[in-house]
């Protein structure tokens, strides 16, 4: 098997992470002619296009998996770094900038308990990286192979990967009270979902749906949406008054204790499973992360 330039494969890697030449060349700190010569010497030793030159750029299939081989290589050295910190702790740790170590997180996990379970990763100098998606989506990162890891809905492990049940994450409708006043005095009743706008985090969130769906028995439920990709963004709409938001529970759970968001359905819960599913490697650093995320998923989710 041919042995590929380092620095090649890590070109390839921030033309596509960074989305294009340009910043790929200011991450790296070389020309952007640099940049280019080095990405064609890798497709002439590849014998294969790497990246489609579409907007946004995008990678092809032998691109796919080159960048998961340099994802792989990174991880392996940051292994390394591992090793060499209880060697020398004394030593400056921390991976360069460039071999940053992907992870892809939903939203919601994020804002509730997730930057809790990395936090002493962090404190280590892992160099990370999250990427942010729908739950429902995560995965797609995992297999592009743009990550080593990801919190999704989807329980079918990838070919290569293995999954480990997180837990569930309880979500609730709430509204402000000045809201309910001025429109849903009965609270959300099968009657008059279809009157008010709910919040989503993007045109691929379906969770005020389903949530609807499950709560009044209904197939097909068409509802009128405002978009705010953030939780915390919709958490602070929806006590504004701006609608209803189909919210963790976690992330509510005191202002709903102290009056300042109203739960529109009570006793209407709807539960999402997460799952964690990572490259099947031998990885000092895959482990500490797959530990953190379900150590802490244990103590804030509910048991699947």
């Amino acid at each position: 098997m041919s042995s590929y330039d380092p620095a090649a494969l890590e070109c390839l890697a921030a033309i596509i992470e960074e989305g294009g030449f340009e910043r790929a060349a200011q991450r790296l700190n070389v020309t952007q002619s640099a940049v280019s010569q080095r990405l064609r010497a890798l497709e002439a030793q590849v014998g294969s296009v790497l990246i489609v030159r579409s907007r946004p750029l995008r990678p092809t299939t032998a691109g796919q998996l080159l960048l998961k081989h340099t994802k792989q290589m990174r991880l392996l050295r940051a292994d390394l770094e591992r090793d060499l910190q209880e060697l020398a702790p004394s030593a400056p740790g921390g991976g360069r900038e460039d071999e940053r170590i992907s992870i892809a997180i939903n939203a919601d996990s994020i804002a509730t308990w997730a930057l809790g379970a990395l936090q002493d990763l962090v404190h280590q100098r892992l160099p990370l990286e999250i990427i942010v998606d729908d739950q429902d989506f995560t995965q797609e990162w995992l297999r592009s192979g743009q990550v080593l890891g990801c919190v999704t809905t989807l329980k079918q492990a990838l070919r290569g990967c293995k999954m480990v049940p997180l837990g569930a994450m309880r979500y609730v409708a709430v509204a402000s009270p000045a809201f309910v006043q001025k429109h849903l005095t009965s609270g959300l009743t099968a009657h008059n979902f279809r009157t008010v706008p709910y919040l989503s985090f993007n045109r691929k969130d379906d969770m005020a749906v389903e949530f609807v769906s499950r709560a009044f028995g209904l197939k097909r439920v068409a509802l009128n949406h405002l978009f705010v990709p953030s939780s915390e963004g919709q958490m602070h709409a929806v006590a504004a008054g701006w609608a209803v938001g189909v919210l963790p529970e976690l992330l509510v759970r005191d202002k709903l204790a102290d009056g300042s968001l109203v739960d529109m359905a009570p006793g209407q819960v709807l539960h999402i499973q997460l799952y964690w599913h990572c490259w099947n490697l031998e990885s000092e650093v895959l482990d500490a992360l797959t530990l953190a995320l379900t150590e802490t998923a244990a103590q804030s989710l509910v048991a699947s």
